[in-house]
């Protein structure tokens, strides 16, 4: 239902004169009156009869597309492009494949796009990254997406929040005469009641704003008193009347109207609105100065673009002006939300690179940056669309057919901390480059890796009130751990300082730290590995060096069983030392097992004992 708001449905129709028939007239005129339910059985009927061809299966595929039925889309698509088609035609169809998760197969229609359609910014977005979706799976979560309780089993979307009240367009009026794009009745206004709890109840249309036409969605200013609404402009009777194929098509409006007590009054017609062109999806901003919107108006880019236009203290409006191709694409961008700080636009787009169909983006307004993607999961295969944010109660909505019809889900935002990681050298103070930084949680888990750069730094973005760790190496220095205490943010610093190493190197003998094992266990842990560091330096240093690393274990189970626990130890040991660039040929290792303890305590040794007896030694050879 959401097309209507995005295609606008009142653009030229897609199909060439030259290739309709006497067969197709019946289905052509059902098309022509966006009744894309009954048109596909018209054409799939056609197709039954044998008299399916490029223009039928075309005709099938942009119904399916409109009506974003993605798997009967791409079935049609196929057997249209089997033939040349337009560069639309390929892109629509890559769109449809990516919202059946067939990534690789989009990519070759793409390239086919590309092809033929090589000054298209989407074709060129695609060239200089066709491969852009494993960066998207990579990007940090932002927000958390659940299904809400508003959603009912016909449309619904464009959900705002003010104050207490949330207001959306729905098709669930069941006494409502049914849409032919969808089978569904047509859109009204609702308003529904949020709760403390976060719970949605009572869900009622806002009467005095619906007409027997679609309506919604709406926004509303930031007193509450006034509203910016969409609707057809059958209300103002203004209309194109086709009479070859026995229909009307009005454009969609948008409408002001003001409170009056508990209910909406005077409500009248924006005066940029035209019967040529289409505004629609309005959104206005917190200080109530620029109102944003959807359009086909002349001047747009693409189908359909993001629009603003200022709205003067006397209640008069500027010129509408085109937000630019850092927001607009050749596709279609819609459903603008500005934030509170009247810089930050969410909006949707099927023109930038996504997961397919509509994806949300955001795009910071005053400093001439480039939109971003939100990731998942507020984005997935199929269209997400109309994200909105309350500020005040940190809850946000979007719309989606994720589920396979367009429903409201309710978003929340992730804490999130950017720590701040600086590695320098603990004696110098000198900024450390290349250095090796990871980051743990709280169950040691590595969450990533990454080398610092020219200035010493890594940044990671995690999750707000939970400790992490930090792991620093680099040749030459001490490998050490660094806490990252609960915070909220926005930031957190750590200062890495790495000691260099300085290790006691006798004839017969490197003297580390003690590499201490676990109990029954034969790893090496990150302790370990930051001393065995040290030992691999001394190696580099020393190119004609040979060690013999001795490995023990403390007097706790058989002889037996003991010898074999500090072959592993002794073996793990010098398998690490081999992974840094160490020839084998100079590393030898053997297990000692329980023969030469290091605290020679029998049968009364304490838990510390035990571990000062589980040891690596290493040894001179040569």
């Amino acid at each position: 239902m959401k097309n209507l708001y995005i295609t606008l449905s009142f653009v030229a129709l897609s199909f060439s004169l030259s290739a309709q028939n006497k067969d197709t007239k019946a289905a052509d005129k059902l098309f022509a009156r966006f009744e894309y339910v009954d048109a596909v059985k018209a054409y799939q009927k056609l197709v039954e009869n044998g008299k399916g061809d490029a223009y039928v299966y075309k005709q099938l595929a942009d119904a399916n597309y409109n009506m974003f039925n993605s798997t009967e889309a791409v079935k049609w698509y196929a057997k249209a492009t089997e033939t040349n088609q337009d560069a639309e035609t390929y892109y629509r169809y890559a769109q449809m494949l990516k919202a059946n998760g067939k990534y690789e197969e989009a990519n070759k229609q793409m390239q086919k796009f590309a092809a033929a359609a090589p000054n298209d910014n989407r074709a060129k977005a695609f060239k200089e990254n066709p491969n852009y979706i494993p960066r998207l799976l990579d990007k940090t979560k932002l927000y958390n997406v659940n299904a809400s309780d508003i959603s009912s089993d016909k449309s619904d979307f464009g959900a705002v929040l003010h104050d207490n009240s949330l207001y959306f367009a729905s098709a669930r009026n069941g006494a409502r005469k049914n849409y032919g794009w969808t089978d569904e009745p047509f859109l009204d206004i609702y308003k529904a009641d949020y709760n403390t709890d976060g719970t949605i109840t009572n869900a009622g249309t806002v009467t005095e704003l619906n007409s027997k036409w679609h309506d919604g969605p709406i926004t509303i200013t930031a007193d509450g008193n006034t509203a910016y609404f969409a609707s057809e402009s059958y209300k103002e009777k203004e209309f194109e009347k086709d009479k070859k194929n026995n229909a009307r098509f009005s454009q969609v409006y948008l409408f002001k109207a003001t409170k009056n007590g508990s209910t909406w009054g005077d409500i009248t017609e924006l005066p940029f609105n035209d019967k040529t062109f289409s505004n629609s999806n309005p959104c206005v901003s917190r200080d109530g100065k620029t109102l944003y919107f959807s359009s086909n108006r002349p001047g747009s880019i693409g189908g359909v673009d993001i629009w603003k236009v200022a709205i003067n203290a006397d209640g008069t409006y500027g010129e509408p002006q085109n937000l630019g191709n850092k927001v607009n694409t050749e596709g279609n961008e819609s459903f603008p939300f500005i934030a509170d700080d009247n810089k930050t636009l969410y909006f949707a787009s099927s023109g930038k690179q996504g997961f397919g169909g509509l994806d949300v983006y955001q795009i910071d307004l005053s400093n001439g940056s480039e939109a971003v993607n939100l990731g998942k999961p507020v984005n997935t295969e199929k269209d997400d669309f109309a994200f909105t944010f309350n500020e005040a109660k940190k809850v946000g909505f979007l719309s989606s057919n994720r589920g396979g019809n367009d429903d409201i889900f309710a978003v929340s935002p992730i804490c999130g901390v950017d720590v701040i990681i600086v590695v320098t050298d603990a004696k110098t103070g000198a900024i450390l480059a290349n250095a090796s930084v990871s980051i743990l949680d709280d169950k040691k888990n590595v969450i990533a890796t990454e080398m610092s750069n020219a200035n010493g730094e890594v940044k990671y973005r995690v999750e707000c009130d939970r400790p992490y760790v930090v792991q620093a190496s680099k040749d030459g220095y001490e490998g050490n751990s660094f806490a990252v205490t609960s915070s909220k943010g926005p930031t957190a610093k750590v200062d890495a300082a790495l000691q260099p190493i300085d290790v006691i190197v006798t004839e017969t003998e490197i003297i580390l730290k003690p590499i201490y094992f676990e109990y029954d266990k034969s790893n090496i842990t990150q302790e370990g590995a930051f001393e065995l560091d040290k030992l691999v330096q001394v190696m580099k240093n020393n190119d004609k060096m040979v060690i013999l690393a001795k490995s023990h274990t403390d007097n706790r189970g058989t002889d037996k069983y003991n010898l074999r626990l500090s072959d592993r130890r002794a073996k793990a040991t010098a398998q690490y030392i081999i992974s840094k660039g160490i020839d084998p040929s100079r590393i030898s290792a053997k297990g000692m097992g329980e023969l030469e303890p290091k605290v020679d305590c029998g049968a009364a040794c304490t838990e510390e004992q035990h571990a000062q007896n589980r040891r690596s030694e290493f040894l001179i050879v040569k």
